[in-house]
């Protein structure tokens, strides 16, 4: 149970490359082993090494939460066989495909970019099986990115309005709090992963940040450490 900092593929933007979840987390395989180890003891997790859609930015491209997950492409037959029998995931084709990016979705419920489709705003309602909402972060569609949310609370951009967040909140039905990372980053969904247990941050990530983030996911009373890359 701890707050950690790392980089991932050379890159201080962990939420990109790493899906956690509150059981089970995603990491491609391009993750040493040692780090993937650190992984799982931080999250208190199970891991599963693979791509989404034969990318490593799994983070981005894929959306969840403990009932199920969505991608917008589908996977290849070894990706299917590692992720589907824990985690059942649906195809949502949709212009906006990088679902990790445009939903952002706890155990409660979750907010999507206001491009989709209302019958991929259903499908995705019924893939996480909770209540689904249109809603922007800072204006921006790409909520996924921009915020993240875990089932103790919500961190988003900075200059998410009152309106926003007000919205985001009734939705997850978790405190809205808003923050930067890696040194002034303010779509925070990119920088960091989390569960109801642990935080993970980019490298750069201040520790007047840490405090923030901390305070936004309501872990309070953990260790910061340094993971191996």
């Amino acid at each position: 149970m701890a707050i950690a900092r790392t980089i991932v593929a050379g890159s201080p933007y962990v939420g990109v490359h790493l899906k956690i979840g509150e059981r089970w987390a995603i990491v491609p395989p391009s993750v040493p082993r040692q780090l993937a180890r650190e992984l799982e003891r931080l999250f208190e997790v199970k891991l599963l090494r693979t791509t989404i859609s034969d990318s490593g930015i799994v983070g981005s491209l894929l959306a969840w939460n403990s009932f199920g997950g969505v991608v917008g492409d589908d996977l290849d037959v070894h990706e299917n066989a590692t992720v589907n029998p824990v985690v059942p995931l649906t195809v949502i084709r949709t212009r906006q495909n990088a679902m990790g990016n445009n939903v952002l979705a706890n155990d409660y419920g979750a907010v999507v970019h206001p491009e989709f489709s209302e019958e991929a705003v259903k499908r995705i309602e019924r893939a996480l099986r909770v209540p689904t909402a249109y809603g922007t972060v800072a204006g921006l569609g790409t909520v996924g990115m921009a915020g993240a949310a875990s089932n103790r609370g919500v961190v988003v951009h900075p200059k998410t309005t009152e309106i926003e967040a007000e919205h985001i909140g009734k939705v997850l039905k978790v405190p809205v709090h808003r923050s930067t990372a890696n040194f002034g980053v303010p779509v925070v969904g990119a920088c960091i992963a989390v569960n109801s247990r642990a935080l993970l941050v980019g490298r750069p990530t201040t520790p007047v940040e840490i405090v923030h983030l901390q305070e936004g996911f309501q872990l309070f009373d953990r260790e910061e450490s340094k993971l191996r890359r």
